[in-house]
């Protein structure tokens, strides 16, 4: 009997990392075949130091590399596409199918990391399903926060499942384009074996506010500022800058992008027809100078306080051409709260106050964002549109799942068939059951600059300590004989200021010589090293009761 498994690499304990595979077994013995429904980053919570991102664990699919037949991304946010290039780092000949917006942003990321001419494969969802190896796929159009987003019905030999990822009903998008509820119930027709579906509004009553909603309290405060507007979203959300931008046309104001990550997601989308507005409405910041402070809105990246964004850097008065002005108005118009950046945004927010700026966030309570996740009535009416025999929730942590789960047992599923997956968990389907299977081993990879998976536990505990405590380095001057010549030099960075504790030092280098002669014996480097380590970790943690990192350094003079 042919199997179909369905394995969660990564997504279902986290609304980031999104990457699940879909692994077709022939009765027969024949050859497996795989295909990748999104490949998406991680961002880490602030205490991961240093750390860029988190991709999912790629090696299952490196291992199985023959029968890849594709890789489907369902829309244009980084938690579900970011990981690609280094996905085609693995395995470049991959093909990738995803919808035209979705394309643009993919070959602009792929080009940042040296990739170039790789082809991508455009779905229109009004077009014919793909064809893959056995697997049919066929897209409909969903609403979420960005257009041009996709969920996929993928049909086997086992059976029909769907997969919809980050959705809402809204029948009020800005694109004007809503959920394909026709085509979406024509596909589940003939029956559906599972649905694997978004479980973030599963916590959140009623219905997901419309974009138009928002529309209108963005309005209010665009209309009423008598300064300048800096607004602040993410740039891949490309209807949120069409209504910043419609709401200025009709007050009277001109738009400026700021920003890379925003220019360049700006230029993508109009070329391909997704942004609109007139040729001599958005011009260059240089130009925006000029005009008077009520005829100007800056489109600006860095609505999560990223360091080193546009919008950081005029919050800390470093950016090179906008300066903050009286009566400066300041919208954040995004998520308030993901992961890993309450701490900056909140800096950042606490700067432009302090500057003077008139600043509409999160906490003003204003209703400045709405969220691209369906909320639990539209999750009970994708239920009952598929009509699936099992569900498995995704793109959620642990909470939402199991309130998807009672959610779904409350409109008559058995809990049975839930599946409640981890990292790593595998369904097993075949035409009319469904059951765990064997599990597959992943872990979560964290970027570093360019490298990947080279940051672990002993590296992310050091750069803590580096950071809570502080380091010192201890130098011990030798000579040929391996005698201490000397005392040794401390010389301390973020753990106290030596100029005021020269005498904490002196005493603390006296102490560290005279445990060296007494516990090293003919100048064993590695002991001494040892010695010394050992000894100021106790000397300091008792005098000040804090551990800095010794790092001894033995140079023979």
């Amino acid at each position: 009997m042919d199997k179909l498994r369905f394995i969660a690499v990564s997504g279902t304990t986290d609304v980031t990392e999104n990457l699940y595979v879909y692994e077709y077994l022939p009765d027969m013995g024949g050859a497996k075949e795989l295909i990748v429904v999104d490949c998406g980053v991680g961002f880490p919570e602030e205490y991961v130091y240093g750390v860029d991102l988190s991709v999912p664990d790629l090696s299952y699919l490196v291992k199985n590399r023959e029968g890849l037949k594709g890789v489907f991304i369902s829309h244009a946010h980084e938690d579900h596409f970011g990981a690609l290039p280094f996905l085609l780092n693995e395995i470049p000949e991959v093909p990738i199918y995803c919808s035209k917006l979705v394309a643009g942003f993919i070959e602009d990321k792929l080009v940042d990391y040296g990739i170039r001419g790789k082809k991508i494969n455009v779905i229109n969802p009004q077009d014919i399903a793909v064809r893959v190896g056995n697997f049919t796929i066929d897209s409909f159009r969903v609403t979420h926060s960005v257009p041009d987003s996709l969920g996929f019905c993928i049909t086997t030999s086992v059976g029909k499942i769907f997969h919809v990822p980050d959705y809402k009903f809204d029948w009020t998008p800005v694109d004007q384009k809503p959920f394909d509820v026709a085509k979406a119930a024509t596909l589940a027709r003939d029956g559906v074996l599972a649905l694997a579906s978004d479980s973030l509004g599963s916590t959140s009553v009623g219905y997901t506010q419309s974009e138009l909603d928002l529309e209108k309290n963005l309005e209010v405060i665009i209309e009423g500022a008598v300064g300048r507007v800096l607004f602040t979203t993410i740039s891949s959300n490309i209807s949120r800058v069409q209504q910043a931008i419609n709401i200025s046309k009709l007050v009277g104001r001109k738009v400026a992008f700021v920003g890379r990550s925003t220019e360049r997601k700006a230029e993508i989308a109009r070329n391909l027809g997704y942004l609109n507005y007139d040729g001599g409405m958005v011009i260059p910041i240089r130009k925006a100078q000029n005009l008077p402070p009520r005829q100007i809105t800056y489109v600006i990246s860095g609505c999560y306080g990223q360091v080193g964004s546009a919008l950081y850097r005029v919050s800390t008065d470093e950016h090179q051409f906008l300066k903050l002005q009286k009566d400066d108005v300041v919208i954040f118009s995004a998520d308030p709260a993901p992961p890993g950046t309450e701490q900056t945004t909140n800096y950042v927010v606490d700067n432009l106050i302090e500057r003077g700026a008139v600043v509409h966030y999160y906490d003003t309570q204003e209703d400045l964002h709405v969220s691209g996740h369906g909320s639990i009535k539209e999750i009970e009416m994708l239920l009952s549109l598929v009509g699936p025999k099992f569900l498995i929730p995704i793109g959620g942590t642990v909470r939402h799942m199991r309130a998807y789960k009672t959610l779904a047992q409350q409109m008559g599923w058995e809990g049975k068939n839930v599946f409640e997956l981890r990292n790593g968990d595998v369904v097993e389907f075949t035409k009319n059951d469904a059951r765990l299977g064997e599990r597959v081993h992943v872990k979560s990879l964290l970027v570093d600059g360019l490298g990947i998976g080279d940051v672990g536990e002993i590296v992310l505990s050091d750069r803590k300590t580096l950071a809570k405590e502080g380091v010192v380095l201890a130098v011990i001057q030798t000579d040929k004989s391996g005698n201490v010549v000397g005392t040794p030099e401390l010389i301390s960075r973020g753990f106290v200021f030596v100029k005021e504790n020269k005498s904490f030092f002196e005493r603390a280098s006296q102490e560290v010589l005279k445990e060296i002669r007494k516990k090293v014996r003919g100048g064993n480097e590695r002991d001494m090293k040892r010695v010394v380590v050992d000894f100021l970790e106790r000397f300091f943690f008792d005098e000040t009761g804090r551990r800095p990192m010794i790092l001894p350094v033995v140079v023979e003079v």
